[in-house]
């Protein structure tokens, strides 16, 4: 019980990052690849709990976690520059609906009802590693950039707490699919807490992106308040006299 409370904080993490979206009308350099995964992988363990039976815990935390995704990915969508919204509703067609009918497909040809269980959760398994490691894209641009305004430390903070108590589930139940990505969770989340830590005072870094040669306004990031301001292209216009 006490893991779906921490995992409802981690659900609920990157709401600051969403309100702000909704907010400034733009995703700005945030990527929904995170989420994507992060939906792909509760509807997983959501299968993976009914194939293993009495399972509540994992049946309604991985539930919340498919709605509240859903969420999330549908706001990013709506506000996100054309480029980005169409990798995104390609990335979610391939992966959250074509790959996870694939496997479900292919699972039902296991006869035997405990082999069943035991590959779908080796899957579940190799999946949640990839959800930890989703957001290793943005540690790299927090090193490149020497900046972490994308990468919110609350969300880093409860993934490894998360970690933990998962950690504690799956030994009770001596279930290695549910230990292993747990430890590497664990791992990575504390690797993204001493970044941020490093990172967080390092200056002003101005952030340009350019998105099919549209130019955009730049983001100077203040760390001290965790903002970004928005700075426009001003254009002036010198007259010089000319000497005859």
């Amino acid at each position: 019980m006490i893991g779906n409370i921490v995992s409802l904080f981690v659900f609920f993490a990157p709401v600051p990052t969403f309100y702000r979206i909704y907010k400034e009308k733009s995703t700005e350099g945030f990527q929904s690849i995170p989420y994507l995964v992060a939906l792909f992988s509760s509807m997983l363990w959501l299968y993976y709990a009914f194939l293993k039976g009495h399972s509540f815990l994992l049946i309604t935390i991985n539930s919340f976690g498919c709605v509240i995704e859903m969420v999330y990915i549908a706001i990013y969508i709506a506000y996100a520059l054309r480029a980005a919204r169409s990798s995104t509703i390609k990335l979610f067609a391939l992966m959250n609906v074509g790959l996870f009918s694939l496997l479900i497909l292919i699972i039902h040809f296991i006869p035997n009802g405990d082999a069943r269980t035991t590959v779908f959760g080796w899957i579940c398994t190799t999946i949640s590693v990839s959800v930890f490691a989703a957001p290793l894209g943005i540690v790299a641009r927090v090193v490149r950039t020497k900046s972490v305004e994308f990468m919110p430390f609350s969300l880093s903070f409860f993934l490894t707490l998360s970690a933990i108590m998962w950690f504690g589930y799956g030994f009770f139940q001596k279930d290695w699919c549910i230990m292993i990505p747990n430890i590497v969770g664990f791992v990575l989340g504390l690797s993204q807490m001493v970044l941020y830590g490093y990172y967080r005072n390092k200056g002003v870094i101005i952030i340009k992106d350019e998105i099919m040669d549209e130019k955009l306004p730049q983001h100077v990031v203040h760390p001290t308040s965790g903002r970004a301001s928005v700075v426009h292209p001003v254009t002036v216009e010198i007259s010089l006299p000319i000497n005859g």
